[in-house]
């Protein structure tokens, strides 16, 4: 899938946002990527899966590991199209952590998949939590890329945007009164 069929898309469904947002890293941007606009639509999830699937389709992998909540959808997919297991992690105790019976076995090869990159908080520790098993990790993917900084890892994506994104304190937005929405998982209560 090309960037620019990746962004028709997200603009064609509203799931590309504009205003001002509490991101899940914490800190505050003008965009948002709401992906679950696209992946509620399970063809286009799993064309996007496939996608992902054909960048890494000599790498042989055996799992995919996505954090939870958000990129569930989108590693299954990715795991469905290239015919291996999933696996997800959750939040318990301040980190990412394999629960449900879930886990990976030594020298496994791991690909990881995740929707939205903004600081690449959770990816490292879905990553710890894979090297925490000993599994390798073959590759890091994400549907959207919109660090503004390099990540602790090699990051591959099939869309990168220039979004912008400040820490709370920095916020020109907040400095103007603007209300915030705070659409990730994290914050829900």
């Amino acid at each position: 899938m090309k960037p620019e069929d990746l962004m028709a898309k997200l603009e064609q469904y509203g799931a590309l946002m504009h205003g001002h947002f509490k991101l899940t890293s914490g800190r505050h941007s003008d965009t948002y990527v709401q992906k679950q606009m696209i992946l509620s639509h399970p063809r286009i999830t799993a064309t996007l899966g496939k996608a992902i699937a054909e960048l890494y389709a000599e790498t042989k992998f055996e799992t995919v590991l996505s954090p939870a909540v958000g990129a569930i959808l989108l590693g299954n997919a990715v795991a469905y199209a290239a015919d291996t297991r999933f696996v997800f992690a959750e939040r318990e105790e301040g980190g990412m952590k394999l629960r449900r019976g879930q886990a990976l076995h030594p020298g496994e090869r791991v690909l990881v998949v995740e929707d939205i990159v903004t600081t690449g908080g959770s990816v490292a520790e879905v990553i710890a939590a894979a090297e925490e098993a000993h599994a390798d990790v073959v590759g890091v993917v994400a549907l959207v890329d919109r660090t503004t900084s390099a990540p602790p890892f090699e990051l591959t994506s099939l869309l990168r945007i220039e979004a912008r994104d400040w820490t709370p304190e920095e916020c020109p937005l907040c400095a103007k009164g603007v209300p915030f929405d705070s659409p990730g998982s994290r914050h829900l209560s």
